[in-house]
């Protein structure tokens, strides 16, 4: 599978939440059309899954964590970055979002949960913070970040 086949199964999510606010209701629309067991949550899951073996997905590492932007925000992805991260029983670096994140969660070990939710999509809204936790075991996150906003507070 190649780059340009990921990006091309995000596009068409991208069209889809282009505009639409980062709350609670785009969360819930996620999980109903796009969640665990959907057509598109199983093709991004293996998409995701291929590339970190292929390894041009997490392609660093740092504090226990594996990850790598594979896009910067565009026009194509709703104007979102595209980050994903491979995690195993660990907390990760406290930020915050500017702009809101929406966090695609695939779960490698059955009882993995990031920032304690399984399988599916998890949206935080503008100016929310948290410090990435993964528990339960291992998972891989696929992260939008709208215009690429990312603050590192160091808490």
């Amino acid at each position: 599978m190649s780059q340009a086949t990921f990006r091309a199964t995000l596009a068409e999510l991208g069209a889809q939440i282009a505009g639409r606010a980062l709350d609670a209701d785009l969360d819930t629309w996620l999980n109903l059309h796009h969640g665990a067991g959907s057509a598109t949550y199983r093709r991004l899951a293996e998409e995701i899954h291929t590339g970190v073996a292929e390894g041009w997905l997490c392609n660093r590492e740092g504090g226990g964590i594996r990850y790598g932007r594979i896009f910067k925000s565009a026009d194509d992805l709703a104007r979102c970055s595209v980050d994903v991260v491979a995690m195993d029983n660990v907390v990760g670096p406290h930020h915050r979002h500017p702009h809101g994140e929406i966090d695609l969660i695939v779960p490698i070990d059955p009882d993995a949960r990031f920032d304690g939710r399984g399988a599916g999509w998890l949206v935080y809204g503008p100016g929310s913070a948290h410090r990435p936790t993964v528990s339960g075991g291992r998972a891989q996150v696929l992260y939008l970040l709208p215009e690429g906003a990312i603050e590192f507070t160091g808490l």
